[in-house]
């Protein structure tokens, strides 16, 4: 068996790929995917803080590594756009291109620019501050409770299916007018995990389009009876978006709440259960799960990459030529580790200037941070407060990470812990 040669290994570049990606490093398929904080030092040692990279089909794009880089990205937007129809590789992109999910245009918050941009996010941002977080955080601990419910008397668990994906899902579809269980609300979010990060053998553009025709049926119920939820609001708005315009910030919105959530709950549990930092006090520990989940969005950020930004005109960033039209991938996780400014790679629990909701006007929108932060506090602290003895089944080092490039999330997280009566 040959040893590889690398990440950055010549390769010969497709057709339409520009010369400066013949060096490029694929982003599918990688051995790194379980510690892709390797890949990116090794991308940054060997090309600066802008990569040139292969998507899925080697569709040629630039990963954006430098915390500096990926804020002067995010914060012009004159330069490095988010409508993707700008994209210079349309040609090359097959109809069943699994990444066509997160690149393909759609008219969402997502894909606006300026003024546009600015009303569609405004209409958000205002849905979601009518959400009361005392409210959210005692929905959300119920939920928490029911779930806990399911296996609490068994003294053992799966806590990313049973608990971690379910409670922010649960959450935010109730956020938005749709009942928190059932089989209904269970295939939007199976079909919202496929969209967003695809396993073998699954169909994310298929998934995507009932994703829509779900939401399409919630949009029309809320036009006839509105009530206090976020579709309500954004269909009484003033500024009177159409209902596919609501259909396709709806879908932005509950993805946004339900995978990167579920993510980082799991993800701060596997910190808490796995680094004896936190062992001494992890029973109830409010301080000790704050740092916890402020770690977490340095270290392991639920969304380690995000496609993208498109090149507006021919311009330079971190030493590269970028051509107009170009695809850049923000690296969120590279950033939020980039030795430029964590030197001794130490993370403060009082810092939050991490890039894990972006960054600039395309930032995840206020106040959806703050509520993010009270389902995933809220299903940390209830679950241990619970459950006061729980310990992973596995020793750490058997834990696996889903192998994908987008997301940061586990495989499963087995525990256990004495049983309890409901």
């Amino acid at each position: 068996m040959t040893e590889p040669t690398g990440p950055a290994a010549e390769q010969s570049p497709p057709p339409g790929c520009p010369a400066a990606h013949a060096g490029a490093v694929r982003l599918g398929g990688l051995e790194y995917q379980q510690t892709p904080s390797q890949l990116y030092r090794s991308l940054r040692r060997e090309h600066g803080a802008v990569a040139p990279v292969l998507l899925d089909g080697d569709v040629p794009a630039w990963l954006v590594l430098g915390y500096s880089e990926v804020s002067y990205v995010t914060g012009h937007d004159e330069l490095f756009a988010r409508d993707s129809r700008r994209w210079n590789q349309w040609e090359h992109i097959p109809a069943d291109w699994p990444l066509l999910p997160f690149v393909g245009y759609q008219p969402s918050v997502l894909f606006t620019e300026g003024e546009e941009h600015r009303r569609r996010a405004g209409v958000i941002t205002e849905a979601l501050e009518g959400v009361d977080q005392f409210e959210l955080a005692r929905d959300s601990g119920r939920i928490a409770d029911r779930l806990i419910g399911e296996f609490a008397g068994s003294g053992q668990a799966e806590l990313m299916s049973a608990y971690a994906h379910a409670l922010p899902m649960r959450a935010a579809v109730q956020m938005c007018g749709m009942p928190h269980t059932g089989t209904d609300t269970q295939q939007l979010v199976d079909d919202l995990r496929i969209s967003l990060d695809a396993a073998e053998g699954d169909d994310p553009v298929a998934a995507y389009l009932r994703v829509g025709e779900r939401i399409q049926q919630l949009v029309k119920e809320k036009r006839e009876k509105p009530g206090a939820d976020v579709t309500s609001r954004m269909l009484l708005h003033p500024a009177d978006l159409t209902d596919e315009e609501i259909v396709q910030d709806l879908i932005s919105i509950i993805a946004a709440a339900q995978q990167p959530t579920a993510n980082w709950i799991c993800n701060t549990l596997r910190l808490m259960l796995t680094d004896e930092r936190f062992a001494l006090n992890v029973s109830g520990g409010r301080l000790s799960v704050g740092e916890a989940l402020n770690e977490v969005l340095w270290l392991d950020t639920p969304t380690q990459n995000f496609i993208g930004r498109w090149a507006v005109r021919d311009t330079q960033l971190g030493g590269r030529q970028i051509r107009a039209g170009d695809c850049l991938v923000l690296g969120l996780a590279a950033a939020n580790t980039d030795p430029q400014i964590w030197p001794e790679s130490h993370v403060g629990p009082e810092n939050s200037a991490h890039l894990s909701f972006s960054h600039g006007e395309h930032r995840c929108p206020y106040p959806a941070p703050l509520l993010a932060d009270v389902i995933a506090r809220t299903a940390v602290e209830t679950l241990l407060e619970r459950l006061p003895d729980l310990v992973l089944a596995v020793e750490p080092q058997e834990l696996t990470w889903r192998p994908s490039i987008w997301m940061r999330g586990l495989t499963s997280l087995p525990v256990q812990f004495t049983p309890v009566a409901h």
